[in-house]
């Protein structure tokens, strides 16, 4: 009798009793977590709105900029005084990055890149891997901080002209123009100091070809990260290129073992984790949730960043020629991308030209491989 009661108070007297009682029992409180969330939790509270989906792309691009904005001033840091060779600050701080992107690279299981993707993933590599970094090191340790900012400004233009060229747009006249003037008014800064012409350094001419370097590396970044995500497309430039750093960085040790003050190693380690892999992870998600040319205007902001941050830690002065240099720059930049940005389809920039492709990229896919992973390990 006892065993009876038993039974069908438990529901297993019916077929699947139990786990119909378990399914009303969990639906019940479900129910119960949801008006309560409702009444009571701040996550649905009406004052509270998530963040509108426009603005997703820009928030990730000047997060990744303001990450960037500190390369230059800590760059200026790590190489003073000659304790750390150039070679060894550029090189050095992409096998830092690199073993990062390739530990995240393993742990999410990725899928290789095909074909083509690993040329242009040379591309990317080429430019901000070891183009971008060496240069600017180099020009570093004759120049100021403040003085690379400013020729470094060009960069918002001379991304968009190569962006223009390689998605074969036909912008109006005014982009050519405003991309002109900005290049001018960077050769003009970098030809004439406070007492006139000076003609350009070496390290102006460093500068110009970083500029050019990253820029190419931005422009094929941006669209690669369509296809195969954002903090994919950086990890696999890193991993690419990862045996000539690790070739230059060890040449770099055995003729200059490297020797610091704290702060310098803390500079460069700012460089390879932030500046080499977290900054680019932000700004390559940014371009790739868009609209990339809204999001590409963010750069514009960066010299502004860095000549502060160049006048806060390096104690640089802002000179007259400088400022008028950095707003002359600056302008021509921006009524180059806002010209493009006028001109350019909704289409094109939502990613549906040619060079989208079938395999683009799915951010809900890449956060689903992301979690999945670490959930096969545990069991």
């Amino acid at each position: 009798m006892y065993r009876a009661t038993k039974v069908r108070v438990e529901g297993s007297f019916a077929p699947e009793g139990a786990l119909a009682i378990q399914s009303r029992r969990s639906a019940t409180i479900r129910e119960l977590l949801s008006s309560d969330m409702k009444e009571h939790s701040s996550a649905t509270h009406r004052g509270s709105r998530p963040l509108s989906p426009a603005l997703i792309g820009p928030a990730w691009g000047l997060l990744g900029v303001a990450a960037f904005s500190l390369t230059v001033p800590l760059t200026r840091i790590a190489v003073a005084d000659g304790g750390m060779s150039p070679l060894f600050v550029a090189c050095a701080r992409a096998v830092v990055a690199t073993a990062l992107a390739a530990t995240a690279l393993v742990i999410t299981r990725q899928r290789l890149p095909r074909g083509g993707q690993w040329i242009r993933l040379g591309i990317v590599a080429a430019g901000v891997v070891a183009g971008f970094p060496l240069l600017t090191t180099f020009a570093l340790t004759t120049t100021s901080a403040g003085h690379s900012a400013v020729v470094i400004a060009l960069l918002p233009a001379a991304t968009a002209v190569l962006a223009v060229l390689r998605g074969d747009e036909r912008p109006p006249r005014a982009f050519w123009f405003t991309a002109a003037a900005g290049a001018t008014a960077a050769v003009g800064f970098a030809v004439f100091r406070g007492d006139g012409f000076a003609g350009p350094s070496w390290a102006d001419l460093l500068l110009f070809g970083a500029v050019v370097a990253a820029a190419c590396g931005y422009a094929e970044g941006g669209l690669l990260s369509r296809e195969l995500g954002p903090w994919q497309t950086i990890s696999w430039a890193l991993v690419l290129s990862a045996p000539a750093m690790i070739t230059l960085s060890g040449v770099a040790i055995a003729v200059q073992p490297p020797a610091g003050s704290p702060a310098q190693w803390a500079s460069f380690a700012y460089l390879g984790v932030v500046s080499m892999f977290l900054g680019f992870l932000a700004w390559y998600r940014g371009l790739a949730r868009g609209p990339m040319a809204q999001v590409s205007q963010i750069q514009l902001v960066q010299p502004v960043l860095t000549l502060s941050w160049a006048a806060l830690l390096l104690h640089e002065s802002l000179t007259w020629s400088t400022a008028l240099g950095a707003l002359a720059v600056i302008a021509c930049a921006a009524l180059a991308v806002r010209t493009r940005l006028a001109q350019t389809t909704p289409g094109l920039e939502a990613g549906s030209g040619p060079d989208s492709g079938p395999a683009r990229y799915d951010p809900a896919e890449s956060a689903g491989r992301m979690e999945s992973a670490p959930a096969r390990a545990c069991r």
